[in-house]
């Protein structure tokens, strides 16, 4: 029994323990610094640790926080699901990255947005991830700023990385979170320094001098590769009557063309390393009016510091989701938030500064502020 004490690791590290007797002669250990304790307390404590996930997040609580913001993509997080309950599970490989996952899809959709929402279901703020826009590596050598600079190069010694450690690095009891923003945009060798961080979850610097450990990090790669075929695609069938457009859709979904497209852009290497490739849909005029319910969220959010609210009528709502473009996604409608919107309220509270609540209105197609 003393053994597997010792093996479990609850003994203390010193190892200055010894075994005694109890009055009932059930054995115990006694250490320098501590009381007898009983076999038997060690045991039950022992099998409390048996199949508990040394994961803290609760994947139900996480995926509640992404149904209530990313609007249209139950297939993708229904996936995303999956691999949460996984990672979870803790039995994953332990020679590579707990996931792989990427996600493609029109710009506007909620790729990005889902990795924030996961990191602040995680972590309890959306930026604890470490993120690499891959579109300022469009060129060749810049796969040094993610590999190092090579040996007699400067900067080699030092070993530095675009790569923040901490946040790959995770916890024992939190996972990790790795982004690459629009991986297409990156350059070829780019992208094949990245397949041996896929595969075997480490990455060692060209100059040797150091090695990063993804292997308690969930990757996500986005990308925009093949949604300009896909909407080109669907511009035609619209000319098309409807029961032609559903039989050629049947034929040959959007989807299938997404991924010939990325077939064509990254090498089979690459893309035999990732686990799950999620498909987000473009935003549906359905969706709208729910985006702008978020994004005024977002906005009284922002304002509760000043203790302020803002209310929209139904015709101040409609006016940002009518005659919305759906190739732009949720930006769009979050960027005429900001220009259309806020300037009102800035103009008002400062020179009203006492006043905290505001209701906006629309007539003639124009904002206005509602005096009660």
């Amino acid at each position: 029994a003393t053994q597997d004490l010792l093996c479990s690791g609850i003994l203390s590290a010193e190892g200055k323990c010894r075994m005694t007797t109890a009055p009932h002669g059930i054995p115990t250990i006694q250490s320098a610094t501590s009381q007898p304790i009983s076999t038997h307390q060690y045991v039950s404590a022992k099998d409390r640790l048996i199949g508990k996930p040394r994961f803290h997040f609760e994947p139900t609580q996480v995926m509640q926080l992404l149904r209530q913001r990313i609007i249209g993509q139950d297939a993708a997080l229904n996936e995303i699901e999956k691999m949460l309950y996984v990672v979870k599970a803790d039995f994953s490989s332990t020679e590579r990255p707990l996931s792989v996952t990427l996600m493609l899809g029109p710009t506007g959709v909620g790729k990005t947005e889902t990795v924030r929402l996961i990191a602040e279901a995680i972590y309890g703020r959306p930026d604890a991830f470490c993120r690499i826009d891959m579109n300022t590596l469009a060129q060749e050598h810049y796969a040094a700023a993610l590999t190092g600079a090579p040996p007699g190069y400067v900067g080699s010694k030092e070993g530095h990385s675009l790569f923040d450690e901490t946040a790959i690095a995770g916890s024992h009891t939190r996972p990790g979170i790795m982004l690459f923003d629009e991986l297409e945009k990156a350059s070829s060798e780019v992208i094949r320094g990245l397949m041996n961080v896929l595969d075997t979850g480490k990455l060692t610097l060209t100059a040797g001098t150091k090695t990063i450990d993804f292997r308690n990090c969930m990757i996500f790669m986005t990308s925009n590769v093949g949604a300009q075929a896909a909407q080109q695609y669907l511009d035609k069938l619209n000319l098309l009557p409807q029961k032609v457009q559903q039989l050629c859709l049947k034929r040959m979904p959007t989807q299938r063309i997404i991924e010939k497209v990325m077939q064509r852009k990254f090498d089979p290497e690459f893309l035999n390393r990732i686990d799950r490739s999620l498909h987000y849909q473009a935003v549906s005029a359905d969706a709208l009016p729910q985006l702008v319910e978020i994004e005024l969220e977002k906005l009284n959010h922002r304002l509760q510091h000043q203790q302020r609210q803002v209310e929209l009528t139904a015709a101040a709502k409609a006016y940002f989701y009518q005659g919305h473009d759906i190739r732009y996604g949720a930006r769009h409608l979050g960027r005429k938030i900001r220009t259309e919107l806020e300037p009102i309220l800035a103009l008002y509270f400062l020179k009203y500064p006492e006043k905290s609540e505001i209701c906006v209105d629309c007539s003639a197609n124009q904002l206005h502020l509602k005096i009660e």
